[in-house]
């Protein structure tokens, strides 16, 4: 099914009516005419969790396969998904999928957005040289035609080089993803993360604001694309600020948040050409906003099992994660615009088997504790000092 957003002349009228099927899973659908609606099965032994899952170009694609693994198991229940840039097309695209048929519809919906994007990038002169096909691991580093717009980006910007904000990506994600029927779902919630331009702030899309000018503004790279102006306001990708944020579980009914992360914190080679310092930088950057957030959950989290936040609407996130970053660290950031099909079904596939053994390994934890190790991230920045009762302080 094809999906249109509220004003595209080609989207079907009427909302017709009829009453309700048994779907996939135990949950429920709509029969033909009516408007689509599935919802998780009442009762059962699922764990509700919620997911944050990182943007990264194609990278995305191991997102894609860690959401086809949780889909897949009918005692997982998705509760939220909170997504910047290519994870927030994850999760509206899963949203879509889980609103019209359930899990294995949204499930089959990835894979065709993923097949769309693979499809398009065909014809893009942006590609693998036969060099990068024969001597590297799935980068583009020796297109000449990469090498001149990276160049190009640094001393002209997109309102220069591309003055009518054409944007293909744009296009694919309204064909494929009915925003009016995401903006109506009441199976999973949605977090979609973008920067204020203007405020520097992190901007949060949710509910009836998920439309896809909001995903094209949490996937907006500003060297390469205009800003996105929604109600006069302009955005850039939510990478900057949010890279996914968390703080919304914190209002969610599961304490369990799934981080997947495809952005690596630690590099163990320094960089010394121009293209590898630029590449680094953009990774702290993008991973600067996550720590900062990681932090601010354990703190909370630490204060809470303290008794200081009694009657403050907080409950404890129990922290997990799924990494691909040690895979990631192999390759070159400009593997990022690798949208050939076998590398995206290689990158699911990582995913999958990444979800696969967390799965396996801490199943029985969700509900009950984290397994994400937080340790690193509370002493790699500045040490924050908490009074104790007695007034004496102690570092968290």
């Amino acid at each position: 099914m094809t999906g249109f957003d509220d004003n595209d002349p080609r989207r079907p009228a009427g909302n017709g009516s009829g009453g309700h099927a048994h779907g996939p899973n135990g949950g429920v659908v709509c029969r033909p005419g009516a408007k689509p609606h599935w919802t998780w099965p009442k009762g059962g032994n699922t764990r509700r969790v919620n997911v944050a899952l990182q943007g990264g170009g194609a990278h995305g694609a191991f997102g894609w396969g860690v959401l086809d693994r949780l889909l897949e198991d009918s005692r997982i229940e998705i509760e939220a998904m909170s997504g910047t840039s290519a994870g927030a097309m994850n999760a509206v695209v899963a949203a879509d999928g889980l609103m019209e048929g359930g899990p294995q519809r949204a499930r089959e919906r990835l894979d065709r957005f993923w097949r769309r994007v693979s499809v398009d990038a065909l014809t893009s002169p942006v590609r693998r040289s036969l060099f990068d096909m024969l001597f590297s691991a799935w980068d583009l580093d020796h297109n000449p035609l990469l090498m001149f717009f990276d160049m190009m980006t640094r001393v002209v910007s997109p309102y220069q080089f591309n003055p009518m904000n054409l944007n293909p990506l744009r296009e694919l994600l309204a064909d494929e993803v009915d925003f009016r029927r995401v903006r109506g779902c009441d199976c999973v919630r949605l977090f979609i993360s973008a920067t204020n331009v203007h405020t520097s702030h992190a901007k949060v899309f949710t509910g009836r604001e998920v439309t896809v000018d909001a995903v094209m503004a949490s996937a907006c790279l500003p060297y390469i694309f205009q800003a996105v102006e929604i109600d006069g306001v302009p955005y850039w990708d939510g990478g900057y600020m949010g890279n996914p944020v968390l703080s919304p579980f914190f209002n969610c009914r599961s304490q369990d948040v799934l981080l997947v992360q495809i952005i690596p914190i630690e590099r163990h080679m320094t960089p010394k050409s121009a293209r590898e310092i630029v590449d680094r930088l953009h990774e702290i950057s993008f991973n600067a906003s996550l720590i900062k957030e990681l932090r601010y959950v354990d703190l909370i989290n630490q204060c809470l099992r303290r008794g200081d936040l009694k009657g403050a609407g907080f409950r404890e996130l129990f922290l997990h994660n799924v990494s691909g970053c040690i895979e990631f660290e192999a390759l070159a950031p400009s593997s990022k615009l690798n949208a050939e099909w076998s590398f995206l079904t290689h990158l699911r596939d990582l995913g999958r088997r990444a979800a696969d053994e967390w799965l396996r390994r801490y199943f029985d934890q969700i509900g009950r504790a984290a397994t994400m190790d937080l340790e690193p991230f509370r002493c790699g920045m500045v040490d924050l000092v908490m009074p104790e009762a007695d007034g004496s302080l102690v570092k968290t």
